[in-house]
């Protein structure tokens, strides 16, 4: 097996042809004013790299898919300040010419650290129901595991295995701050941070990419959270009604509006912060993966975050 060039180390072969293979996560087939050409978004476990393929477009297209492993032979080069790679030779590879463990990214923090930080948060609820509720959902051996591999997004922020578990502790540990700001209930407000979204371990398959599963993509992971909870808790004996009404709330309008997938608007004092904190912790994981993707070092502006329509200043 050949040695192999990662994201990371691209730059350092600036305007150089290299030969390595990487991962496909995005292909689009785009007109332009000449001809068709192939737009690439090429990963491995170190980051991602835009492609571009340039002659033959049409053809080349048919010759593998998003979630294929190619070897490729390019040029890398520098447009508008971001390191790019110009594709001139595509080959698919098979499964026994790569490690799949190269390719898939994961988080960077220790998955046994975020794990004891999960259980510290549900040891410190007094609420005896909600307690009993997270152990049932967190104490399934089988059910955790797949928890702390999911990813927490396709594409956006924490697209990554782990990235969940990741994410989770970073909304509970920012609900736990506010706790002392505000007159919440604690005890609801971090039992909805833990589970708001506990459905995306449904929503989310992980091959060689990170796509929706067909529930995922039919019902969503807020409904599947809200189906989970409702179910655990009725394996609890007298489940306080009102309690599971107002958790409930907290999972159901989490995305804070329409136009984003909430099923209701935030309607209670504990819901206004999830979602504030949900989003906080999305919003600048997400631009800080972009300005971490940035591979040349004399750049002073982000690839364009096509999500919130700007670019971001680096230096």
């Amino acid at each position: 097996m050949e040695d192999k060039i990662f994201v990371n180390q691209i730059s350092e072969f600036l305007n150089k042809e290299i030969i390595s293979n990487f991962l496909v996560v995005q292909k689009d087939l785009r007109e332009g004013t000449k001809d068709f050409y192939l737009r690439l978004k090429l990963a491995d476990k170190t980051g991602s790299i835009s492609g571009n393929i340039w002659n033959n477009a049409k053809v080349i297209d048919e010759k593998f898919k998003e979630g294929d492993v190619i070897k490729v032979k390019g040029i890398v080069i520098s447009y508008k300040s971001q390191i790019q790679l110009t594709v001139n030779k595509v080959r698919v590879m098979k499964s026994e010419e790569y490690n799949l463990s190269d390719y898939i990214e994961a988080t960077s923090k220790d998955i046994t650290k975020l794990s004891e930080k999960l259980y510290q948060f549900i040891d410190n609820i007094n609420d005896s129901y909600l307690k009993e509720l997270l152990l049932s959902i967190f104490e399934d051996k089988e059910f955790f595991t797949l928890f702390a591999k999911s990813p927490a997004a396709k594409t956006w922020h924490h697209n990554y295995i782990g990235g969940l578990l990741e994410h989770t502790i970073a909304v509970s540990t920012i609900c736990d701050f506010i706790t002392h700001l505000y007159p919440v209930n604690k005890d609801l407000l971090l039992t909805g941070a833990i589970l708001h979204d506990i459905g995306k371990v449904y929503e989310y398959n992980i091959k060689s990419i990170i796509d929706f599963s067909v529930i995922g993509r039919l019902i969503g992971h807020i409904s599947l959270g809200d189906q989970l909870i409702c179910e655990k808790a009725a394996l609890i004996n007298n489940f306080p009604k009102e309690t599971l009404m107002k958790l409930r709330h907290l999972i159901l309008a989490h995305h804070g509006e329409f136009e984003k997938a909430s099923v209701r608007l935030p309607q209670t004092l504990e819901a206004v912060v999830l979602h504030h904190a949900d989003n906080l912790d999305a919003q600048t994981t997400g631009v800080q993966q972009i300005i971490e993707s940035v591979q040349n070092k004399d750049a002073e502006w982000s690839d364009f975050d096509k999500l919130n329509n700007r670019y971001y200043y680096i230096k």
